[in-house]
């Protein structure tokens, strides 16, 4: 186990590491959360959407095939943008928006899947695909911010 002095100068370099993510210990402030992202936002609506409008409307044969995989997809969207937002470092952050970008890209799948079934009809796909869109288009805008800040900091 290292001695003090050594993990002084682990806290030191990580402070004046400007690619960490910068925290003050202060109150929470629920402006400085995961929750706060529009992308994070964006990607709870198409989440909501598939649990309320799509799950139920696939047959009982589905519940371990098509359902399972969307059920899972929607849930990682969300949870890679929350996992990615507490990571300490920002390239570290943007890796996990990437997975959620692909896990939307194969919700994106399952939806024309259950149109091409037959369990939907062509008003949920349509809606299902602007959100969808509507999720991509701000965590790109957000996975090119972040990769700007990186960028700035070098």
């Amino acid at each position: 186990m290292g001695n003090i002095d050594e993990s002084s100068n682990i806290l030191s370099d990580l402070e004046n590491d400007s690619t960490n993510v910068c925290e003050t210990k202060s109150k929470y402030n629920e402006l400085k959360d995961f929750t706060s992202l529009k992308a994070w936002q964006d990607s709870q609506k198409a989440k909501q959407f598939f649990y309320t409008k799509i799950l139920k409307k696939l047959p009982i044969e589905e519940k371990f095939n098509l359902e399972s995989q969307i059920r899972r997809a929607s849930i990682s969207i969300t949870a890679n943008i929350a996992e990615g937002y507490g990571r300490y470092h920002y390239q570290e952050g943007v890796q996990f928006y990437r997975i959620s970008r692909g896990s939307l890209f194969e919700l994106k799948d399952h939806l024309i899947s259950c149109f091409d079934f037959g369990y939907i009809n062509k008003d949920l796909l349509k809606e299902g695909k602007e959100l969808i869109e509507t999720a991509k288009i701000s965590l790109n805008g957000y996975i090119n911010y972040i990769r700007n800040r990186i960028k700035s900091t070098k």
